[in-house]
């Protein structure tokens, strides 16, 4: 028996902290999307609850560079100092052999590396807070993060903000269900061209 050939497409979303990109992705996912979530590769140590091959492969600093050493990623890049972030080629792959699109949650500059990588294959959603107000609100919200962090943060999301243009869609979370329905129909779409 042979196989099917695979439509081997990408969803990418991309946004600054804070804005809500993971949460519109598990909203997708629930509702029974044909895609599979990209777990990102990622030095740092696990948040809260947490866990490793579930939210992110915990690699720690030598662990990831060793897979950049290896060329076992696609894109990877240093977000914060010694804080890396990156897609393992393997996680694609498994996710295509499945038959489902591969949907990534990454930051602004992953999600523009990941396009170039995938191209055509590839839809770049870009999720943007209403606000910086609103943005440093939810940050505050989480209560995972320290002062210095999120100040951080904010600064960079002005900075990623600026880069929306990069991306094929922008959708403007506002009002969450508004921005899930968007986001469903941009895919849907997507997934029908062959």
């Amino acid at each position: 028996m042979s196989e099917a050939p695979r439509k081997e497409k990408a969803i990418i979303f991309s946004a600054p902290s804070g804005s809500g990109k993971t949460t519109i992705v598990r909203a997708l996912l629930e509702r029974g999307m044909p895609m599979a979530f990209s777990i990102s590769a990622t030095s740092r140590a696990p948040r809260g609850q947490e866990l490793n091959g579930v939210d992110y492969y915990f690699l720690g600093i030598n662990g990831f560079k060793e897979m950049v050493d290896k060329d076992a990623l696609i894109e990877w890049e240093e977000v914060y100092v010694d804080q890396f972030y990156g897609t393992l080629k393997s996680e694609v792959e498994r996710i295509w052999r499945t038959g489902k699109a591969v949907v990534f949650d990454v930051d602004v500059y992953g999600g523009i590396a990941l396009k170039e990588a995938f191209g055509e294959k590839a839809l770049s959603i870009f999720i943007q807070p209403p606000s910086l107000e609103e943005l440093e609100r939810r940050l505050r919200g989480r209560g995972t993060e320290t002062e210095e962090k999120i100040k951080i943060r904010l600064g960079k999301a002005e900075e990623e903000m600026e880069q929306g243009k990069s991306f094929d869609e922008l959708i403007v979370n506002d009002d969450l269900e508004t921005a899930i329905a968007k986001a469903q129909a941009l895919i849907k779409t997507f997934m029908a061209d062959a």
